[in-house]
């Protein structure tokens, strides 16, 4: 079959949707309250940095552009997920699906770079606290954050026209709720090691290359910890820390399973349940993990919550 005969496909179908109108109608009161819950949660934490005079530091700064950037990130599949989910035809042409795989992985890329800029953060405040206002000032921490989105989305763009550049089969179902690379790349008719292999590359880059800095940014940390005289010291440094490795080791443990392997190991129904978790359990997860193992977010939320509360009252 011809280039030109694959490249007629112009659309696809996904089929991971439940045909059952109550099984559909469950899937969406339940990630519409998961959707909720993640753009209320950021939000929340967005708001109380912003307020809050003694969060605007570069951990807090790096914290309110993580939901930020969550909040992108989310908001580019789930709507198109609930639509999905009422709709009889789930159909998504050539371009729309290139579309949202680049944003989806360019912002999850985002995501990836941008923990490993807080690792970076928690190294100089731990390691050179001396150093640590003349390292982190406020222009680096706007380029790191720049940076990490846009490294990730030129990777995202590389990745995403190489694989529309392939030839397509007659097969148009992807078996996911979403255009994602792994179901994307079943449908390609020249599949080989090669191709394989560049996407392996650019996850590589994108996943393996940050998890790599921010191992070896924590080896020096803990290295670093080891070293004080004061247990109090100790368990405030690790303290400030195990959020972020929390999130780290969640985030890059799904982004993983799902791209550092081959193609033929791909499973459909297992592979929709990690993408579901790194989707909507991730960006919902992060606010928690962040606000209830640190006492000063904590506490931020709750005057936020407090302010609005007593002025919705002063109105009525």
């Amino acid at each position: 079959m011809t280039w030109e005969n694959h490249s007629v496909l112009m659309e696809f179908v996904f089929l991971a949707y439940p045909n059952r109108l109550e099984l559909r109608m469950f899937c969406f009161l339940g990630i519409s309250l998961a959707y909720a819950l993640i753009i209320s949660g950021n939000i929340l934490i967005m708001v109380s940095i912003q307020t809050e005079t003694r969060l605007h530091s570069p951990m807090y700064y790096f914290l309110g552009s993580l939901s930020g950037i969550e909040l992108c990130y989310t908001a580019v599949v789930v709507p198109h997920i609930l639509a999905n989910t009422l709709k009889s035809e789930k159909n998504i042409t050539l371009l729309s699906c290139a579309t949202q795989m680049v944003f989806f992985i360019g912002l999850g890329s985002a995501d990836c770079f941008l923990l490993a800029s807080m690792a970076y953060d928690r190294y100089v405040a731990i390691c050179h606290p001396l150093q640590y206002p003349l390292i982190m000032t406020v222009t680096l921490c706007v380029r790191l954050v720049l940076a990490s989105v846009v490294i990730g989305l030129v990777l995202s763009l590389q990745l995403v026209v190489f694989i529309f550049c392939l030839p397509f089969c007659q097969d148009r179902g992807i078996e996911h709720f979403f255009c994602d690379v792994p179901p994307v790349m079943r449908l390609v008719c020249a599949t080989s090691h090669i191709h394989e292999l560049s996407v392996l590359v650019a996850a590589a880059l994108a996943i393996a290359v940050p998890f790599f800095f921010i191992a070896t940014t924590y080896a020096l940390i803990v290295a670093a910890v080891l070293k004080l005289h004061s247990a109090a010291g100790r368990h405030r440094a690790f303290n400030t820390c195990s959020s972020h490795l929390t999130v780290v080791l969640l985030q890059y443990g799904c982004c993983a399973f799902m791209y550092l392997r081959p193609n033929s190991s791909y499973h459909p129904k297992k592979d929709q349940f990690i993408s579901l978790v790194y989707t909507l359990g991730t960006p919902f997860l992060n606010p928690l993990i962040y606000t209830l193992r640190n006492n000063e977010m904590k506490g931020a939320i709750e005057k936020v919550l407090t302010r609005n509360y007593f002025s919705q009252k002063n109105i009525q």
